[in-house]
């Protein structure tokens, strides 16, 4: 165990002995960066840092070092502060220099104030993102993550909170009657008392007294709801936060997901100041750079959403807790973890082949190609080609048993996040499926397609009626097939459209053939029909140990990360046997077909642990596509419709 010292419990004591040590120059930067990326190497010590998924905001200590698994919902502008000021004591004339990085508020001592006019100021400038939970994030993955840090306890009893503890919808709460807010925080006020009433204490000079102040404004009837956190995904919970990125902010973009470790700044203090500073109606030009609308978004409450200044960010590849965060390390731990789990890969894809059969009513054609599609991904694009993509239409599904319904549940416990898209005229017509840019707010406004990559989406079209689309249900449809055909959003930016790609996993159920496009067609033949669908389903899961669960988790989140690559001499072969059906039945195989086939193949690969195309595989993934094709041919037959 390592020892919670200053470091995890007052991160900013550390830098300011660093900063002491090394001003002015500016490899105090750096050397903080190092040292706690060396410290958090230490024995799993990442564990020991309290993560904001994990304990609501009000048991953590503020300015204590904090984690957060997010995804980058929205980019703000980038704003000024100050890196490094200069207080003076107007009696003694005694000067001190003192850091603005990884705060948000000036620091000053009891008889000082800060000298705007020193030549030892310097101005820097840092990024703010506004980040989310992971939209569609299984409870099994917060779980797990919750279990295995000892964090969840261990930080917060050396601080007692200020404030009762409640819930994240109390907060809410709260947040909707800012007075009792304000009357709660009075108190906290006496913090800038050292500051002689100089709200230049703040280090933003761009927006000086903008940082918390959105709780206490008074709002419009055009304003958005006041509490809209902006998630993605209807009925998430868990916390927004501001992320202050100060290094390689360029490296990261929108719906990226990340890992970041920082100061945790939850000072109530500028949410009072700026609430004051509007009630007397204060002119400060600088102040009137920003419509109301634009601070309420940009400065909530920061009991509602805190802020993070981080030390330290990384993109994640995934978000499964049950595998090492990185596997493209040559560690030897991470080098150990793979190779363990692939010798043993076989027996673990028996057992989800025959999970996943029974899931799907004893169809093991279908529960094949349900496993390809789970470890589908987009692993290049060619030109505006999405290459790996694999949308699977599960039709023939029952309507009356809320199949789709179950079936997702069972897809929730294997994945690391989700969504169930329930597909119905009224859904299609009032739901808000693309982001799209607030002027007035300037903010990026999210939609149900603002995912992160391998999310998994299902959608249910066997509730879908007869009914008319409008505009806005046309729009959501031309979304969902460009989303399925080019893996991309087209974001909406009132006077243009801005591509986002993405790599999101689409399956498909539906009773017919899908009105939307996919890359293949699998019709389910049930082999049992159960008396009820409910209990039957909910018997799977119990029936299931966790350990194996865990193992059918590992299995479809590493096998999307493997690499995979096809010989010389097997595409040759590959070539020649593909003239070969030409040759036989020229109609019924076309270079979309070898597309198919070709895609099965690789995924058949991977699903067995093999990184290269072999001969044995190839001909598997033919008789697949053959089994499959003649299953539909059959059904058309049966029905006189085409699908």
């Amino acid at each position: 165990m390592p020892c919670v010292g200053d470091w995890l419990n007052s991160p900013l004591s550390i830098v300011q002995g660093i900063f002491a040590q090394n001003a002015p120059n500016s490899d105090w930067e750096k050397k903080v960066t190092e040292y706690f990326k060396e410290k958090l190497k230490e024995n799993n010590a990442t564990n020991w840092v309290p993560s904001l998924n994990d304990v609501p905001v009000h048991y953590l200590k503020p300015n204590s070092l904090v984690k957060f698994r997010c995804m980058v919902q929205d980019m703000f502008d980038p704003e000024f502060y100050m890196g490094v000021y200069e207080t003076v004591d107007p009696n003694t004339n005694a000067r001190v220099l003192h850091f603005g990085k990884y705060r948000d508020v000036a620091e000053c001592g009891p008889q000082q104030e800060i000298d705007l006019n020193s030549p030892q100021t310097v101005t820097s400038e840092r990024q703010t993102f506004y980040c989310v939970p992971v939209p569609g994030e299984s409870a099994w993955v917060k779980e797990i993550s919750f279990l295995t840090e000892p964090a969840r306890v261990s930080p917060s009893t050396s601080y007692t909170p200020s404030r009762h503890k409640r819930s994240y919808e109390e907060d809410e709460d709260m947040d909707l009657h800012p007075s009792k807010q304000k009357e709660q925080h009075v108190a906290s006020k006496s913090c800038f008392s050292g500051s002689g009433g100089d709200i230049h204490g703040c280090v933003e000079p761009k927006r000086l007294e903008t940082e918390a102040s959105a709780g206490h404004h008074v709002i419009s009837p055009n304003c958005s709801p006041p509490l809209d956190l902006n998630f993605p995904l209807p009925g998430e919970k868990g916390p927004a936060c501001l992320v202050k990125i100060y290094e390689s902010w360029e490296s990261f973009k929108v719906n990226d997901v990340l890992e970041v470790f920082g100061v945790l700044s939850v000072d109530p203090v500028l949410s009072i100041v700026n609430s004051e500073e509007r009630d007397s109606s204060s002119l400060d030009p600088m102040e009137c750079m920003d419509t109301m609308e634009e601070q309420r978004v940009h400065s909530p409450p920061a009991s509602l959403v805190p802020r993070i200044h981080v030390i330290l960010a990384q993109k994640l590849q995934h978000i499964n807790p049950l595998l090492p965060a990185c596997l493209n390390e040559e560690e030897s731990k991470t080098c150990e973890f793979v190779s363990n789990f692939m010798s043993e890969l076989s027996p673990v894809r028996a057992e989800l082949l025959g999970f996943l059969t029974h899931a799907l009513l004893g169809d093991s054609l279908a529960a094949e190609y349900l496993i390809l599609h789970l470890i589908s991904t987009v692993y290049g694009r060619r030109d505006v080609l999405p290459l790996g993509k694999f949308t699977v239409n599960l039709s023939g599904c029952p309507r009356s048993s809320a199949f789709t319904e179950h079936l997702y549940r069972l897809i929730q416990q294997l994945v690391p996040a989700s969504y169930h898209l329930r597909m119905s005229i009224e859904s299609m017509n009032h739901s808000r499926f693309i982001p799209h840019k607030d002027y007035t707010a300037n903010r990026l406004v999210s939609g149900l397609l603002q995912l992160a990559s391998n999310t998994s989406l299902v959608i249910d079209e066997t509730q879908l009626e007869q009914g008319q689309l409008d505009t806005a249900g046309v729009h959501n449809v031309t979304a969902l097939g460009n989303l399925i055909t080019w893996q991309k959003v087209d974001y909406d930016f009132n006077y243009h459209r801005m591509e986002f790609p993405c790599n999101i996993n689409v399956l498909i159920t539906s009773e017919g053939r899908s009105l939307l496009p996919s890359d293949c067609q699998v019709h389910l033949q049930p082999q049992i029909i159960p008396p009820n669908m409910e209990e039957y389903m909910s018997s799977l899961l119990t029936a299931v140990l966790p350990s194996v669960l865990n193992k059918f988790r590992i299995y479809l989140s590493l096998l999307r990360l493997l690499d995979y690559s096809i010989s010389d001499e097997v595409t040759k072969a590959v070539e020649e046997d593909f003239v070969e059906m030409r040759k036989n039945n020229p109609e019924s195989v076309t270079a979309d077909d070898l597309h198919k086939m070709l895609l099965v193949a690789r995924f058949l690969s991977l699903s067995a642990g093999q990184t290269t195309l072999s001969r044995e595989r190839w001909l598997r993934a033919k008789q697949l596509e053959a089994l499959r094709k003649a299953r539909l041919q059959q059904q058309q037959s049966v029905n006189g419709n085409e699908l």
